[in-house]
């Protein structure tokens, strides 16, 4: 039981925040704006926390202190997303180029900016935000262990995230207009939407939720900012093609890398992987391995909006 409760805490450390970062490529890509900059909107989004978590942490403690770094985390993903809004609607810049440019300008910035500030690149920060016990729930026979012990409050946010996510893409006139903008821009227009100020609107959520993720998953596995969002962007990626851009199947498919990953990490503190002799190198190669196999099988099954990455264009029917 202990061995189980350690790799599902250690699982959701993963899971939620590339489940948000996922959902923030599906608010993109439903509307028609194909977001690959979720690698670099997660690095700006981490740096601007943690500078957050690193001015006031002497000021602030706890739970609170960690909501308002994940409110600047969120403000930065705004902004980045913004970038790339304006050059893939008003400037009808090719979407892959203008998120590859933002995945190379993040890393950069981020590291001189934090040289400019500390002269040095990492900017450490102190973790106090792991929630021991959550009060009654965790006292919950099995539950209590697995999802209330060692846990925090991103993910229980993460999980809020998901229902509203749902919500809003299937229950509002929001994300149906959001749907049509990323399958029948025209009929959208046709009917008095409009397309540019929808596609605007689902790209900085995508950034919000980027910008989130890209901390969430640092606090938990890390103590300082490093210049980097170690591929979780582009797994992100991933996950949201295996997920058929779907929420609920987003979740599942975050699960499923996230226990690859976690399998990747701690495998020698789990007695019977570590008992089967097996190099290491193969279990650092697991969740790289999973995504290419997951990949050939879904890719030819993909129901991808059929007018992402398409500039609109009212003239053309």
């Amino acid at each position: 039981m202990n061995t189980l409760a350690f790799i599902v805490q250690q699982m959701l450390y993963v899971a939620i925040p590339l489940l948000v970062v996922s959902l923030g490529g599906l608010f993109s890509e439903r509307g028609g704006i194909v977001n690959i900059a979720l690698e670099g909107i997660m690095v700006f989004g981490t740096f601007f926390g943690v500078i957050t978590l690193f001015f006031l942490q002497n000021h602030m403690s706890g739970q609170l202190l960690y909501i308002v770094a994940m409110l600047a985390a969120i403000l930065a993903g705004v902004v980045m997303g913004a970038v790339h809004a304006f050059a893939a609607i008003n400037m009808n810049a090719d979407q892959t180029i203008s998120g590859t440019a933002i995945n190379m300008f993040a890393p950069a910035f981020t590291v001189y900016i934090a040289r400019l500030l500390y002269s040095v690149k990492e900017i450490p920060f102190r973790n106090e935000f792991l929630i021991r016990k959550v009060p009654f729930l965790s006292e919950i026979p099995v539950i209590g262990k697995l999802f209330f012990t060692n846990a925090y409050i991103s993910t229980y946010i993460g999980i809020a995230i998901l229902f509203i996510a749902t919500f809003v893409i299937y229950k509002t006139r929001f994300g149906l207009r959001l749907r049509s903008a990323g399958e029948n821009p025209h009929a959208l227009d046709a009917a008095g939407g409009n397309v540019k100020r929808i596609r605007w609107a689902g790209v900085l959520i995508s950034g919000a939720l980027a910008g989130l993720g890209g901390l969430i998953i640092t606090v938990p596995i890390s103590t300082s900012f490093t210049g980097t969002a170690n591929g979780y962007g582009f797994l992100a990626l991933a996950i949201l093609i295996f997920g058929q851009w779907r929420p609920k199947t987003i979740f599942f498919s975050s699960l499923f890398f996230a226990l690859a990953l976690t399998l990747s990490n701690v495998y020698s503190g789990i007695p019977f992987l570590n008992g089967l002799g097996i190099p290491d190198q193969v279990f650092k190669m697991l969740p790289y391995i999973a995504t290419l196999v997951v990949l050939v099988f879904t890719s030819k099954k993909s129901a991808a909006p059929k007018a992402a990455g398409q500039p609109y264009d009212a003239g053309k029917r």
